[in-house]
């Protein structure tokens, strides 16, 4: 038996044990109890965490001086695989683990390491993003919130909107104006603040769908420590964009896109036959059938890629412009996704609430506007094509 093979036995074994019977039915949305602080969670979920974290496997490639696993990316994908198995859900979710944890693993100093990852990797910190603006959305290098240098820490004041989750948040990474230049993207700087402070108001954005997850966050006087300037003054653009690089990869690459096969095509499937019948064990209506199959080769390809470009990263290549297509069309699969379901459910995905309503019917019309959004943040559709078109295909201006 290889060594990879006696690891999956052992990550099979203490998976089963382990991972809570009540937990296996579900990967997690970005805003679930799995991305609530590690204080605040209870009962299993808490259980599974704990479990989690002894092991390094919050964050399982991360070097264990910060608390990960160590692990390589074949043992990795061993790990992923067997919770794929079993509907295991990751135990900790958000921004802290997909974006600014690797970008200081990438650019941070020694010291910014040591003080925020280990809190990142046991759900002790929880972090928001303070990019966009009013007037700096898809022009993100438009910023103009200031930070002003007082010695041994900035004063910051201005705004930002489209904030997710800031109302739960400890921490920001943000990109402030700390220069002029002639160049906008210069006299940029990236920095991290405490959200529990005097001079930071939050308020919620309710959204179509119904729910909060952006935020408007204003500044008025807050603080930031000057040992949390990532990179050097005024060339934060540098690190606000390999950030860029870790999001659209992780948007591009979610657990229910990853995971497709197992999830939500069966669940397509299902709900195929159940609203419109089956012959043979197969959907009655030709066409649904054939648009459920598109979909299936189109995640499964997604899938294929997303690994090429993961090996490829691994072995030194260049994946930035890459990241942008795996966004881009990552976001517009899932939107594929969410038109799929309404058209296979017609009239009953209209279902908005109510005790009449299955949680399938009163769910996919909030996910199909929720999802409306995945082309938008992040950097949008037509930003990543512009990406694609310029770097990759060498299209003139």
């Amino acid at each position: 038996m290889s060594e990879i093979e006696i690891f999956r036995k052992e990550v099979r074994e203490w998976l089963q044990e382990n991972c809570p019977e009540s937990l296996r039915k579900r990967w997690p949305d970005p805003f679930s109890e799995f991305s609530v602080l590690r204080k605040a969670r209870k009962g299993d979920s808490s259980l599974w965490l704990e479990a989690m974290i002894k092991k390094g496997w919050t964050a399982p490639t991360w070097p264990q001086a910060y608390g990960g696993g160590g692990l390589s990316r074949h043992q990795n994908a061993v790990l992923q695989s067997e919770m794929t198995r079993i509907n295991a859900p990751f135990p900790l979710l958000g921004m802290g683990l997909s974006m600014i944890g690797p970008t200081l693993l990438d650019l941070g100093t020694e010291a910014q390491k040591t003080a925020h990852l280990p809190d990142i990797v046991t759900g002790d910190s929880r972090w928001c993003q303070g990019y966009s603006e009013p007037n700096a959305g898809s022009d993100l290098a438009n910023v103009q919130t200031k930070a002003e240098d007082k010695g041994d820490h900035f004063i910051i004041n201005g705004s930002k909107t489209w904030t997710s989750g800031a109302q739960f948040a400890t921490w920001m990474f943000c990109l402030v104006r700390t220069g002029k230049y002639e160049k906008k993207q210069q006299g940029i700087s990236f920095l991290l603040f405490e959200m529990d402070q005097p001079g930071i108001t939050i308020k919620p954005i309710k959204l179509i769908s119904g729910n909060s997850p952006f935020c408007e966050t204003f500044f008025d006087d807050a603080k930031a420590l000057k040992e949390n300037l990532v990179g050097k003054l005024d060339e934060g653009w540098t690190v606000g964009k390999r950030l860029l690089q870790h999001e659209r990869s992780s948007m591009g690459n979610s657990p229910s896109e990853s995971t497709e096969e197992k999830s939500k095509v069966p669940e397509l499937v299902a709900l195929a036959k159940q609203y419109h019948g089956e012959v043979d064990g197969r959907i009655e209506h030709p066409e649904l059938r054939s648009d459920i199959i598109q979909h299936l080769m189109n995640s499964k390809a997604f899938k294929f890629t997303v690994k090429r470009v993961f090996d490829e990263a691994k072995a030194g290549a260049s994946s930035s412009d890459t990241n942008s297509m795996l966004k881009f069309y990552g976001s517009e699969n899932t939107q594929q996704k969410h038109e799929l379901m309404l058209s296979i459910m017609g009239t009953s995905a209209l279902a908005w609430e109510g005790d009449d309503f299955s949680r399938n019917e009163l769910g996919t019309l909030r996910s199909w506007l929720s999802g409306k959004a995945t082309t938008i943040y992040g950097g949008s559709s037509e930003i990543q094509m512009n990406i694609i078109a310029k770097r990759v295909l060498g299209l003139p201006e």
